[in-house]
């Protein structure tokens, strides 16, 4: 079976992923990279603050969750954000975190 899905009808799904402890989105904070639709497989890119974090699973899986339910395979690449990134996703953390 194949799916047609878009980059819009992914983004929005994901976009309503919240993250645990910060009270904002993922595409928000500035988390998700880049996706790419290739057949029916989505591949997406997802920037963390550090690459080590204790929640990085909860968070990939948080992700592949939204889209699986769309009926589509995902593959999550992991990134490190630069210093700008990190800086500004520091900055929302801030401000929103729920802890």
């Amino acid at each position: 079976m194949t799916t047609t899905i878009s980059k819009e009808e992914i983004h929005q799904a994901v976009a309503k992923v919240r993250h645990p402890e910060i009270d904002r989105t993922l595409v928000e904070l500035g988390m998700i990279k880049d996706i790419a639709v290739e057949d029916d497989k989505v591949i997406l890119s997802m920037g963390l603050p550090f690459l080590g974090i204790p929640i990085r699973d909860y968070l990939v899986h948080s992700v592949e969750e939204v889209v699986t339910k769309l009926g589509v395979e995902i593959e999550v690449k992991l990134t490190e954000m630069n210093k700008e990134e990190r800086d500004a996703f520091m900055a929302m953390a801030q401000e929103g975190w729920i802890g």
